[in-house]
């Protein structure tokens, strides 16, 4: 099902359709402030494969967005100080931290190698999922090696009947995508430059490196 999130009353029977859809182990695509993403709950591991299988992207693990900044705390081991500092500056926004997960989380997101992926999406529609839902792996809502999707309807063109549920709520204003911090070293370091720039960044941690050619 397509829910039209333009329109009130669809939103609030599309957000209801997908947090139940969540909850029973379902792929849903939402929007997000870059591209549209398609989700699982991320303590759900055949949800989890059934959207690695539905986007053909092997074990490589997805990122996961959660609602809130608090729900940062309960996936983390230790989260460094610049972590916060970010996160602080950032968030909700276009910028994924890198950083170890507490090895207590009954999760499988597929080959993580002790680290997560973490991002809290600037968008109403996606915050109010998340906040039902809990933590959910992401990924952007298209075939792997195929263009993101700028909207549901161009999600659903490529995934079509591998997901529940999706929520429309229009072309993306600016699909840039995020930029990706990794954490989990001495030194934090840029992966991939994305909506937040390195000045920007700067501003906040002085000593961010750039992985970035």
């Amino acid at each position: 099902m397509l829910y039209d999130c333009r329109s009130l009353a669809d939103r609030d029977r599309g957000i209801a359709a997908a947090i139940e859809a969540v909850k029973n182990g379902e792929l849903v695509v939402l929007p997000t402030d870059t591209v549209y993403g398609v989700g699982a709950d991320a303590f759900t591991p055949f949800a989890v494969k059934a959207l690695l299988d539905a986007k053909g992207q092997g074990r490589q693990a997805p990122p996961v967005l959660i609602g809130s900044r608090h729900t940062l705390d309960g996936l983390v081991f230790t989260l460094p100080r610049a972590a916060r500092d970010l996160v602080e500056a950032f968030w909700p926004g276009p910028l994924t931290i890198v950083v170890e997960h507490s090895p207590s989380l009954q999760w499988d997101l597929g080959e993580t190698n002790g680290v997560v992926a973490v991002r809290m999406p600037l968008h109403p529609v996606a915050l109010e999922v998340l906040r039902e839902t809990g933590p959910m792996a992401v990924s952007s809502a298209n075939k792997t090696g195929q263009p993101a999707a700028l909207t549901a309807e161009q999600a659903r063109d490529q995934l079509a009947y591998a997901v529940r549920c999706y929520l429309e709520a229009g072309p993306c204003p600016d699909p840039v995508p995020s930029t990706i911090i990794d954490l989990t070293g001495e030194v934090p370091q840029v992966v991939r430059e994305g909506a937040i720039s390195l000045t920007e960044l700067r501003d906040v941690v002085p000593d961010i490196e750039s992985q970035v050619a």
